[in-house]
């Protein structure tokens, strides 16, 4: 059986290996056997191989945060899966040809789903989701603004927003993703830079702006925050500039802009199985009907995982990266 071994902490594209591993086995009390079908490259796979994110895995081990595929066997007193069943996983190591793990470990999909689809279901989408939900208490027609808009949460927030009737400030760094984000439902999308506030202060009309999503940090984070309203709140999920949160501190004090972190791990953590099914049963409707669709650049074998690192590291990419690895 073919898995992806990280060797060492190092750039993705060098340390990741396809290895030979022993067979699984069959499945034991409360264990479930998948064929993994795809799995998506996620931005923190590659801040975590390389040593820059939260937690930092100990060399040689698996990876990979994302994956779904099809349940093939399954042991006894496994009540909630049967034989056929699709399934996205909740592990960590997902970067093989099969997963055996706990049934509680993996949420149930609807039969008719795509599986290269549902590989993307579990970070982007409900990263997204509870962004929206969890720090404003928002109403239709409440105004919400994010950087970094062309990503694949921004993608899934755009589409998540328009599903509750928000709107919706996208923040880009090129001219060329602003016609495709608004074709996708954006309301409004402009260019970073030092101007960012007057410009979407025109662009909606001086509307209130109550919350704000930063997946880059940096200088990035303080013009977002300049653009919400006083009393407002930003969010931060990422580091893509790969620089700390530089925030004006008038921002923070007199127009008491309040700021907050997001990880889903530990939000995860803190969720019944029966909460997790139950949201992912609901996102994973939105799948089905085509209100959340992620583009798909390339698919690679497990052969190939250093390629496919080297494509997910690129900038200006139109889509996400996935691993393939029964292909």
């Amino acid at each position: 059986m073919k898995s992806a071994l990280l060797t060492a902490i190092g750039p993705a594209e060098a340390v990741v290996r396809c290895v030979e591993v022993p067979d699984l086995g069959d499945p034991g009390s409360g264990e479930v056997l998948v064929d993994v079908h795809a799995c998506s490259i996620n931005p923190a796979d590659i801040l975590l191989i390389e040593g820059r994110y939260a937690t930092r895995p100990s060399p040689p081990c698996g990876l990979g945060i994302e994956g779904a595929g099809t349940v093939v066997a399954i042991g006894p007193d496994v009540t909630t899966l049967a034989v056929g069943d699709k399934v996205m996983s909740l592990g960590r190591t997902n970067w093989t040809q099969r997963i055996r793990d706990h049934a509680h470990a993996l949420v149930r999909l609807p039969a008719e789903v795509d599986l290269s689809q549902a590989a993307m279901l579990k970070v982007n989408v409900a990263t997204a989701h509870l962004m929206l939900r969890n720090y404003v208490t928002l109403a239709e027609g409440d105004w919400v603004i994010q950087n970094a808009a062309n990503s694949g949460v921004g993608v899934d927030l755009i589409r998540l927003a328009r599903t509750r009737n928000l709107r919706s400030v996208n923040v880009v760094r090129r001219e060329a993703l602003v016609s495709p984000l608004l074709q996708l439902g954006a309301d409004v999308v402009v260019v970073d830079g030092p101007d960012l506030a007057r410009r979407v202060n025109d662009a909606t009309g001086g509307a209130p702006i109550r919350l704000g999503i930063d997946a880059i940090a940096g200088d990035a984070i303080g013009r977002l925050a300049t653009c919400v309203s006083e009393g407002g709140t930003v969010v931060n999920y990422g580091l893509l500039s790969g620089q700390p949160c530089r925030i004006d501190p008038f921002d923070l004090v007199f127009r008491d802009v309040k700021f907050a972190g997001f990880w889903l791990a530990p939000l995860m953590k803190a969720m019944t199985m029966a909460e997790i099914q139950t949201m992912y049963d609901g996102l994973a409707t939105l799948l089905l009907d085509g209100t959340i669709r992620v583009a798909v650049e390339a698919s690679y074998g497990l052969d190939h995982i250093s390629d496919a690192l080297a494509h997910a590291k690129r900038e200006a990419r139109g889509g996400k990266i996935q691993i393939r690895p029964n292909d």
